[in-house]
């Protein structure tokens, strides 16, 4: 479990619309520990309404996991995306 006191963001989705195709994207990351301990940082993104696709990355500690959130956050910001 994470601990509540942490001050890493465990959580944060995007979202874009896509004028030139009328339809509206997401892409969420979210810091997570499995039954084992493991922290795991799980991307979901998509069109909105849409299945998607999710892809997990294992990190040896919360730290870096943050790190790696944020530095996919700064990408999709820069790609078009707005906190939701």
């Amino acid at each position: 479990m994470p601990d509540a006191r942490s001050p890493i963001r465990h959580h944060l989705v995007l979202y874009r619309r896509a004028s030139e195709q009328g339809r509206a994207r997401f892409f969420s990351l979210m810091i997570e520990r499995d039954l084992f301990g493991t922290i795991r940082l799980v991307r979901h993104w998509g069109f909105v309404g849409a299945k998607g696709q999710e892809q997990v990355e294992i990190f040896p500690d919360e730290t870096e996991a943050a790190q790696a959130l944020e530095a996919w956050a700064t990408a999709q910001r820069y790609r078009g995306y707005t906190d939701l």
